[in-house]
């Protein structure tokens, strides 16, 4: 991050710290969640602060009625510091992403396969079956494709919004060549391949590593 950027963002935390002290004077570390505090909380993980927009866009263009941002979310909340996850438990992971009863393990395999198509994860066979492991990809590198393809139901109302969170919270995933293994962009080179152009604002010039292969799938 450079040093004004890095600068805008500390002002930024300070503000707020020094807003949350005033209108909730009464702080105790009890009460509130400090993922600082390493001896007291425990299992969380890290995402992007634009997941809540990127889920929002990933809704609409999954199409109406099959919602993914649930099944997405619970992928990052069992995944590990490089997006990678053991999904063996179908019937556990499936409920906790908010599909029960009888049909909800099919169900849940849909989405999956819906966030698959659409780039966003990649999925690998295992002994539990067709879907055991999964590979979450950088999502600003997802929908950066998504934007340039002017894929269907890809929204410009909040991809603008998406814009503006991103250059808010001073992320730099756009700004900066990602590091990606070789052989992993050998094996995923497809979205690296030129789109035509759209009216859809641009996102900052970078270097993207390569992605995987967008599917279609029907279903």
């Amino acid at each position: 991050m450079n040093a004004k950027r890095r600068t805008a963002v500390q002002r930024s935390n300070d503000k707020q710290s020094s807003m949350q002290a005033k209108l909730f004077p009464e702080q105790d570390e009890k009460k509130y969640w400090d993922v600082k505090n390493k001896a007291r909380t425990k299992g969380y993980t890290s995402m992007p602060r634009t997941i809540p927009l990127i889920g929002a866009m990933a809704d609409l263009m999954a199409g109406k009625g099959k919602p993914v941002t649930s099944t997405y979310l619970e992928l990052w909340c069992r995944c590990n510091e490089q997006g990678f996850v053991n999904v063996s438990k179908h019937s556990d992971v499936s409920f906790a992403s908010g599909f029960s009863g009888e049909r909800g393990v099919s169900t849940w395999k849909q989405r999956l396969k819906k966030l698959e198509a659409l780039g966003f994860i990649s999925i690998q066979s295992g002994t539990a079956g067709d879907i055991h492991y999964v590979q979450i990809w950088n999502p600003y590198l997802v929908i950066k494709h998504h934007a340039e393809a002017d894929t269907e139901g890809f929204s410009d109302k909040h991809y603008n919004a998406y814009l503006d969170r991103y250059y808010e919270i001073g992320a730099l995933d756009l700004e900066e060549e990602p590091a990606v293994p070789a052989a992993t962009a050998v094996d995923l080179s497809v979205l690296t391949a030129a789109q035509p152009a759209t009216a859809v604002p641009p996102m900052p010039t970078a270097a993207v590593p390569a992605m995987p292969e967008v599917k279609k799938t029907d279903t």
